[in-house]
């Protein structure tokens, strides 16, 4: 303990999971550090689900101007896209909401110093910082906690790393909207992300490894699938990228279905968690894949360090990092609280928006359950026949 008999926490990270471990932490009496190499606020609302939830947003606005089952009594019309000014848009928002949910709470907390560097472990009680305006500064504490999230991960694809790819947080940021765009990924951020351009006016190609979400029940990939081809997306499956070559500003993919061109090549296979830097190894504390190992009080392998959020090795949705963050701090204060995520739910906000809770039918059968399963589809839902959307 510190001298004044004050729990002091180190926190890593201001994300979803560092910023809900700090300020619970606070509550609990501790004495908080708080430590950022970068931009306040971490993924979600930087370029993450907010960014992201905007540019959707415009696109679904866009596509209901362009065609809605209403066309014979409402005058439709192709809408023109500004997209510079549709990103001063976001932007602005992103600010805001970066300001009000992170970096003022922040700044008027009296219990949080907030440090500005990059943190390695010297040891289980000690971090060096080097801090960002230069120098470096020891922090002792009694617990850590470690929250610095992922990044866009890289596939080894041979000639990718050479060239101007876009990744999820790039594409976010794009001043422009790409006549021709080659997305390689199914899963849930790739497929917000092909739907949203599309409808902007991209010609979009979405080359999957095996099927749209694959890790999912089949039914939902099936489903999705229909609506992209139905709004002119092409789906390629069983598709993987041999090579990536940039010339004369276009893309060229070497793959399996042929060679594709594009002026726009978005990788979105998956998430990297951002741990090589904090000398982990150095503390004992175990990584699988770079990604931290936590039990069910997100403790680490090391007594007193916990970690929730990205950087770990559970589902990555900013909820998970919450409600992990928060708990992890009341077991940080000496309490005793676990994250049960047997009934996590899941979401995608393409249009249909797709949602999900517990296990699949798959998992279910693998556990041993016996299943029954339903089928509902939207013809029979009034409420869908009247909005002549089914």
């Amino acid at each position: 303990m510190s001298d004044n008999k004050t729990l002091h926490i180190a926190v890593i990270g201001s994300g979803g999971a560092a910023m809900a471990a700090a300020l619970k932490a606070a509550e609990r009496g501790a004495r908080v550090t708080l430590i950022e190499r970068g931009t306040i606020g971490g993924t979600c609302v930087n370029v993450g689900c907010v960014p992201s939830k905007i540019m959707i947003r415009a696109a679904h606005i866009a596509h209901m101007r362009k065609e809605s089952p209403f066309d014979e009594g409402l005058s439709a019309r192709v809408p023109v896209v500004d997209r510079a000014k549709l990103l001063q848009q976001q932007q602005e928002r992103v600010e805001e909401l970066r300001d009000a949910k992170y970096a003022s709470i922040l700044r008027d907390h009296t219990a949080i110093t907030v440090l500005n560097g990059e943190a390695r472990f010297v040891d289980a009680h000690h971090l060096m910082v080097r801090l960002n305006e230069g120098g470096e500064q020891t922090v002792s504490f009694d617990r850590a906690f470690i929250g610095t999230g992922a990044r866009p991960a890289e596939p080894e694809i041979p000639g990718l790393a050479e060239t101007p790819y876009l990744t999820s947080t790039s594409s976010l940021a794009l001043a422009t909207i790409p006549q021709r765009l080659i997305v390689i990924g199914a899963g849930f951020v790739a497929l917000e992300l092909v739907q949203a351009f599309a409808r902007l006016g991209s010609q979009v190609t979405v080359l999957a490894r095996s099927s749209l979400l694959s890790g999912g029940d089949p039914t939902i990939g099936e489903a999705i699938e229909a609506v992209f081809k139905r709004e002119g997306i092409e789906v390629l499956k069983q598709t993987q990228a041999s090579r990536v070559d940039y010339t004369n500003n276009e893309f060229i993919i070497g793959t399996n279905a042929g060679t594709l061109r594009a002026d726009q090549l978005l990788v979105a296979t998956g998430r990297t968690p951002n741990t090589e830097a904090l000398n982990l190894e150095g503390t004992g504390v175990e990584t699988s894949h770079g990604a931290i190992q936590v039990d069910e009080q997100l403790q680490t392998t090391v007594s007193g360090i916990y970690a929730a959020g990205d950087c770990t090795d559970q589902p990555q949705f900013v909820y998970v990092a919450a409600a992990g963050g928060s708990r992890a701090a009341v077991n940080m204060a000496g309490g005793n609280a676990t994250l049960d995520l047997s009934a996590m739910p899941a979401v995608m906000f393409t249009d249909p928006q797709v949602a999900t809770v517990g296990l699949t039918e798959a998992e279910a059968i693998k556990r041993g359950f016996t299943v029954e399963t339903r089928v509902l589809d939207l013809e029979n839902v009034p409420r869908a026949l009247v909005n002549f959307d089914t």
